[in-house]
């Protein structure tokens, strides 16, 4: 039976997995951490809108329905394609054929040591993380008598206009609307300073111009958010960030959305690693160079073509169309359907009753919009609890706006884990 590894656990390696033959093949899926996680939901753990556990679900659980298919817990240390062999962090696993969906990271472009001073919603420990720093700024800044101390501590800059930007940019903004004045009464929330850096001249450059501008008035006039378009961060260091245009302020909390590259793959040659960190495949998803045994789907793979000459947008839908395109002719045995990705639309939500979706017959914005990505959302959420669960989340706080979530859960620091990160 032919041994294929798949390296990531997201929408594209997980789809693969569901719908290969098992027949056929015995497939070992890795990853770094042992569930399936929902990224497009990240910013709501962030703001405390969700808990981790509402968006997340165990690999194994999923597995169970699934013959010939083991999970295995890892980082990739080593890639090994002359010998057909992945080293993770614990063992070996021998190929016949390698699918990387290791799906992408946070691009600093070439600013690094901003993954040390910025905060990120990349990944289910990173939303976490800026969770708890966000309530711990809003603690802190309630029992600060000092007035310039605690306007520091407000502060909040978001690097990045994209879906992730707007929508953890619009969730800062209804805490400041909604939930400062109720569950925070020391604090003025007109001291909370939110704003939303841009590097473009547009909002949601994928969408359509009239999303963006609508995004942008949710934004500035609904939700109190400060939008400045055509600023690039070019340095951030000691809590002062410094733009392009040579200007410096004092942001006490920044949070990076600003861009993705490909997760990086230890030992892969350097002919298999393209711009941005992206694996260059052809219309069926194999490696080029390494045609034989060798695929990637998902944000990692770069597949130009015309209509995307550099490559298909690193989001969901490409990701579940490229898994299921590939295993279909993985299980033919040959490789004869190319490719071809069917686009659905894009959306963003900006805050309850507040969204933009561009569908193929319209445009939609509001709450019409915002009811279509609510509804979209909780199909796609892996299992059924997980679905109740956020149904019933998203319905108490649109009318309370209150939650039990807010909570600062810092992690002990002992002991230490001597292995963390391998």
């Amino acid at each position: 039976m032919e041994r294929i590894v798949i390296i990531g656990g997201g929408f594209a390696g997980l789809n693969l997995v569901k719908y290969l033959d098992k027949d056929k093949f015995k497939i070992m899926l890795i990853d770094r951490d042992n569930f399936h996680c929902f990224p497009p939901l990240f910013y709501q753990v962030a703001s405390s809108g969700l808990a981790p556990e509402n968006i997340c679900f165990p690999f194994r659980r999923e597995l169970l329905r699934h013959r010939n298919v083991s999970y295995h817990m890892g980082h990739v240390k080593d890639i090994d394609t002359t010998a057909k062999k992945v080293t993770t962090s614990y063992e070996t696993l021998e190929y016949d054929r390698l699918v990387i969906a290791a799906g992408s990271a946070n691009n600093y472009f070439g600013m690094n040591e901003l993954s040390q001073t910025t905060f990120g919603i990349k990944t289910i420990s990173q939303a976490a993380h800026t969770r708890d720093e966000v309530i711990d700024r809003l603690e802190r800044a309630s029992i600060c008598e000092d007035a310039e101390r605690r306007k520091q501590l407000l502060s909040f800059l978001v690097v990045g206009g994209g879906p992730a930007g707007v929508e953890i940019a619009g969730a800062l903004g209804e805490m400041k609307k909604y939930v400062l004045p109720k569950e925070y009464p020391e604090l003025n929330p007109d001291e909370l300073k939110i704003t939303l850096v841009e590097g473009s001249g547009k909002l949601l450059g994928a969408m359509s111009e009239k999303s963006s501008q609508k995004a942008l008035d949710y934004l500035s006039k609904d939700l109190l958010v400060d939008v400045r378009l055509n600023t690039l961060m070019k340095e951030y260091k000691e809590k002062i960030a410094t733009f392009a245009d040579g200007k410096s302020e004092y942001w006490e909390t920044v949070i990076w959305t600003a861009g993705v590259k490909g997760e990086e793959m230890p030992g892969l040659p350097d002919d298999c690693v393209g711009r941005g960190g992206r694996i260059p495949v052809d219309m069926f998803n194999r490696v080029i160079g390494h045609e034989a045994d060798m695929m990637a789907v998902g944000d990692i793979a770069c597949m130009k073509c015309e209509e995307y000459p550099n490559g298909h947008p690193q989001m969901a839908q490409p990701a579940i169309q490229q898994a299921r395109n590939l295993a279909k002719n993985l299980n033919a045995g040959e490789f004869k359907k190319e490719f071809k990705y069917h686009d659905k639309g894009s959306m963003a939500t900006v805050g309850k009753n507040r969204a933009v979706a561009d569908l193929k017959c319209c445009s939609l914005s509001g709450f019409f919009a915002w009811f279509a990505w609510m509804a979209i959302h909780l199909l796609s959420l892996l299992g059924m609890r997980n679905k109740v669960i956020v149904f019933l989340n998203w319905v108490w706080n649109y009318f309370t706006y209150s939650t039990s979530l807010r909570l600062r859960l810092l992690p002990t620091k002992y002991p230490l884990r001597r292995h963390w990160g391998d």
